[in-house]
């Protein structure tokens, strides 16, 4: 069973930056990992996925340029540095692990069998 924690969601002004972190509980260096994102009355979209060693990253136009997914298997914990944040961004950020990915799109959310709880980021204009 693998648990995720998602750290780092806070408040920032327009063009600020944060870095979410994403702790697995259980081994996740065979897995594959993606970063969501959930605003209320919304379905959760996929930003970033990145491969299980890390050698491919998949973006999401919407954040392509300004975000970038990255993962430390040592440390089992993967991170979404989130630069030139705008207000549209302001949402519940979650990350996700499957360990087997089918060829599907890698940024849908049925393509991940465990979840977080998420993390909040607001950006105010």
């Amino acid at each position: 069973q693998v648990q995720l924690t998602e750290s780092g969601g806070g408040s920032v002004q327009a063009g600020g930056s944060l870095r979410l972190s994403c702790a697995s509980s259980g081994m996740t260096t065979q897995y594959y990992m993606g970063w969501f994102r959930q605003v209320p009355g919304k379905k959760r979209e996929g930003i970033a996925a990145i491969t299980n060693a890390g050698y491919s990253t998949f973006y999401d136009d919407s954040v392509k340029g300004r975000f970038t997914i990255s993962r430390d298997n040592a440390k089992n914990t993967l991170y979404l540095q989130m630069n030139n944040l705008r207000p549209e961004d302001t949402a519940m950020y979650y990350c996700a692990a499957v360990l087997r990915w089918g060829g599907a799109s890698i940024l849908r959310t049925d393509t991940y069998e465990y979840w977080g709880q998420g993390t909040q980021v607001t950006v105010s204009s």
